[in-house]
């Protein structure tokens, strides 16, 4: 592992190309329990569905204890064992469409180190920028952050921070109970070429890392949260989305996904809430200006 610091990272690039196929779209759809028709050239991609593509191929023996690939490549080296995607803001500035050819430009914007009440936290923050070769207009089609958190693994006297209640679902509003088993996970781990063992190994996950369960991926909430607005809003063009993860969600329990429109008909509030009514997500859509 390399002893540069890890300010160091600050500025690194990676590009990355893809062509935008219809066999992932299809497994998405039948992942979220929906008809899965392989859709046809031209077909837009709904939002954060790019999270299909530009998968992390690492060979095998690269890969490390964690499931994700060894750290000091585009990502810093951080030396704790905890890594979580905290959260994410981007823009939808073009559509991403079934037979694009895509290319992404990742920049790490950030790396801040800090003491929390459990021990040293790192943060980094990554810009991708995704293009359309060939777009009608110059620039990126999507503009995203993403939100990494590194951690230590627990101690037994650590304070545990106390959970925020979520809000009750008004009459205008939606709820959607979800039950995250073993295969919803793998599959969405697949999809994603994931190897991350906090979402299929629950030896590891429960022995290692401490944790009581298989965690439910954060995107893959996020992923659940658009489904259900594409859902009740079908016409709805997102402009912008960001989420932010609060807490963990684990598969020994049902969880729901809620949403309900602003006052102001420009966006929507959407949030993840566990079994209990703990507030695990909370997310903000603003549509697209008519």
């Amino acid at each position: 592992m390399s002893t540069l610091p890890l300010t160091d990272w600050i500025g690194r690039t990676e590009q990355l190309d893809d062509l935008v196929t219809p066999t992932p779209y299809a497994a998405l759809s039948a992942t979220l329990d929906r008809p899965a028709h392989r859709p046809p050239p031209g077909t837009m991609l709904p939002p954060v569905w790019h999270w299909l593509y530009f998968l992390p191929l690492a060979q095998q023996s690269m890969i490390g204890a964690d499931g994700h690939p060894q750290r000091g490549g585009f990502l810093p080296p951080v030396p704790l064992p905890r890594r979580m995607w905290a959260g994410s803001q981007m823009e939808f500035r073009q559509p991403i469409r079934i037979g694009d050819r895509i290319s992404r430009l990742s920049t790490i914007e950030s790396v801040e180190e800090k003491s929390g009440r459990t021990g040293t936290l790192v943060f980094v923050k990554v810009r991708h920028e995704i293009s359309v070769q060939g777009a009608p207009e110059p620039g990126p089609a999507l503009v995203e952050f993403h939100d990494i958190v590194y951690r230590d693994l627990p101690r037994p006297d650590d304070p545990v921070p106390a959970p925020k209640a979520a809000q009750q679902t008004p009459a205008n509003g939606w709820e959607r109970k979800i039950i995250p088993d073993d295969v919803l996970l793998f599959r969405y781990s697949a999809l994603t070429f994931n190897g991350h063992r906090i979402h299929y190994d629950r030896r590891y996950v429960t022995s290692v890392e401490g944790y009581p369960g298989l965690i439910v991926h954060g995107p893959l909430i996020a992923t659940l949260l658009l489904d259900a607005l594409r859902h009740e809003h079908p016409q709805a063009q997102v402009a912008r989305f960001e989420f932010r993860a609060m807490r963990p969600t684990f598969d020994l329990n049902h969880f729901f996904v809620c949403g309900e429109p602003d006052a102001d008909g420009k966006g929507f509030h959407l949030w993840a809430k566990d079994h209990e009514g703990w507030l695990t997500m909370d997310a903000r859509v603003a549509l697209v200006s008519a």
